[in-house]
């Protein structure tokens, strides 16, 4: 079908112009989302829905004392199979958490605009969130391959799983700070909107590992030390994946909510 022609401009006198309106806040950059097929030609309710739901598939929980069993059992293979889970979970979940954040945001831009004094109210939130993603998104560009970092795993000895578990650390420091701050100014806007966005019951952010003495620790106890390590790894992370959960289901409800009352 054919676009309708625009009408004719009317050939009256001018009205006076008002002020042009101010620049819509910064946004994602278009393109394919990392996990799958493009969220961009989705409506925002329609991406957070999506994003959500793909949790199932990124964010692995790992059972420690399962995991050493099987790789005592397997004289170490099975370990390399657990290098691969802990940077590929690590590396997916920021890739999904983006794309949740970005069309919760999303959604809440729509809804302002419907408000124009609240939009221009709240546009200083809105850079500030597009600014704090940026952590996220620089996430997604840095060399978190699991196959590589497994295979290096088993040719090196360990020495590059130490490196990976160091990355590992700093991943999660830098990811988990730069969301919960997101967080909590998205639970604002939505609260400014009329939708109450209760905040998840987090614990203090996570702290940095001790790498010169877990790294000492591990090379004079020959390598026993190492299995704590990787538990480390599992259990702050499960932790983390599990505080996420809660506050997905509550931002969740909140769009749904928001879009049957719209």
């Amino acid at each position: 079908m054919e676009p309708t022609p625009a009408p004719p401009p009317p050939t009256g006198p001018a009205s006076p112009a008002g002020p042009p309106p101010p620049p819509p806040p910064p946004g994602p950059p278009a393109g394919p989302s990392p996990l799958g097929p493009p969220l961009a030609a989705y409506p925002p309710a329609e991406r957070v829905r999506i994003a959500y739901q793909r949790r199932y598939e990124t964010d692995y929980l790992f059972n420690f004392w399962t995991a050493l069993g099987w790789t005592v059992l397997t004289c170490g293979f099975f370990g390399l199979y657990v290098i691969y889970q802990l940077v590929r979970r690590m590396r997916d979940h920021n890739r999904r958490r983006l794309d949740l954040l970005e069309a919760g945001i999303a959604f809440a831009w729509d809804r302002a605009q419907l408000r124009p004094a609240v939009a221009d109210e709240l546009r200083p939130t809105f850079e500030g969130m597009a600014a704090k993603l940026g952590v996220l998104r620089q996430m997604t560009t840095e060399f978190r391959e699991p196959a590589v970092w497994a295979l290096l795993g088993w040719l090196s000895g360990g020495i590059s799983t130490i490196v990976a578990f160091v990355l590992l650390d700093g991943d999660l420091i830098h990811h988990q700070a730069a969301e919960r701050a997101v967080q909590a100014d998205l639970g604002r806007v939505y609260s400014r909107l009329g939708q109450d966005l209760p905040s998840a019951d987090f614990g203090p952010l996570k702290g940095k590992h001790n790498y010169g003495g877990r790294i000492a620790a591990t090379i004079f106890s020959l390598t026993i030390y190492l299995p704590w390590w990787y538990r480390d790894l599992m259990v702050e992370a499960n932790q983390h994946f599990l505080e996420d959960w809660e506050w997905e289901d509550r931002l969740g409800a909140a769009v749904y909510a928001m879009s049957r009352a719209a």
